[in-house]
């Protein structure tokens, strides 16, 4: 492609015009159509011509569903480097890159606050941070968003976004599914509502635990929900699979989710479950 060209006995740079607008438009990895950024975001970035759900970061995600007031909390936890570890890179190293590109110092972020007319607490885990994988920090901090609903008896809301357990932490990574799943058999004793909404995707050791606990449990649309991948299945069944196979419409029609609920009704759906769901209750004071 000429990076010059002709218009009216001038020569324009092309590349200077394509930089101008660089950033301004995005593609739809659905629809294929290009989308200005801004309308997307306006549209909680969900494109405006396919409904296609785009990933969106953990404190956005908080923003949406919680009224101004939230409080972000436990946020100081970091994980170490247990084992050492090193694949094409240092563990210590993949950390920092992702301490630096989210702002964050682990894949997930816990809020109180209101839903509504609801006292709620919200963990809502980041996929930009390695992947959304689960370590020693995303346990620990689940496992305190559970005490708190436990202290407060407020429902938990838990959105998951996750590539599964985190490899570089070994059986460190795989012991927080029992320690994140006992805590939910307390706080189902305990007769506190928690909700599991996944998002995409949803997959690994997050799906075999947490994520299918909930007392309800919803998805976005076309969101990617599995333990293992496709190509995985295939290869040890021997079998085609269906079209869609793990994404939530399969889900939801083969009995694993209870709702597919659109990001623009997803507030107004939560408010509307937690009222039933906490009928004839009274909210302590946090």
């Amino acid at each position: 492609m000429t990076w010059f060209k002709r218009e009216d006995n001038e020569i324009v740079n092309d590349r200077r015009k394509t930089v101008r607008t660089e950033g301004l438009w995005i593609q739809c990895g659905s629809c294929r159509q290009a989308i200005f950024k801004k309308d997307l975001e306006e549209n909680l970035n969900v494109c405006p011509k396919c409904g296609h759900h785009f990933r969106i970061d953990a404190r956005w995600r908080i923003a949406m569903l919680l009224e101004p007031e939230y409080e972000l909390v436990d946020l100081e936890l970091r994980s170490t480097d247990p084992l050492d570890f090193t694949d094409l890179k240092r563990y210590q190293h993949r950390l920092d890159e992702a301490r630096k590109k989210t702002g964050l110092n682990d894949a997930i972020v816990n809020a109180v606050g209101m839903l509504g007319p609801h006292a709620v607490v919200v963990s809502a885990m980041e996929y930009g941070f390695i992947g959304g994988s689960m370590g020693a920090v995303v346990g620990e901090t689940i496992a305190r968003a559970i005490d708190r609903s436990l202290t407060t008896r407020h429902p938990l809301i838990i959105v998951a976004a996750s590539g599964g357990a985190r490899m570089m932490e070994g059986i460190v990574s795989l012991m927080q599914l029992a320690k994140i799943a006992s805590g939910l058999a307390r706080l189902d004793d305990a007769g506190i509502p928690y909700i599991s909404l996944m998002t995409d995707p949803t997959t690994g050791g997050v799906t075999a635990s947490f994520a299918m606990l909930g007392d309800l449990n919803i998805a976005e649309p076309g969101a990617l929900i599995g333990f293992a991948g496709p190509r995985v299945i295939e290869q040890t069944t021997r079998q085609k699979l269906p079209e869609g196979f793990q994404r939530s419409e399969f889900l939801l029609d083969h009995g694993f989710l209870d709702a597919i609920v659109e990001r623009k009704d997803l507030k107004g759906y939560l408010v509307n479950a937690l009222g039933w769901m906490t009928a004839g209750k009274t909210d302590a004071v946090a």
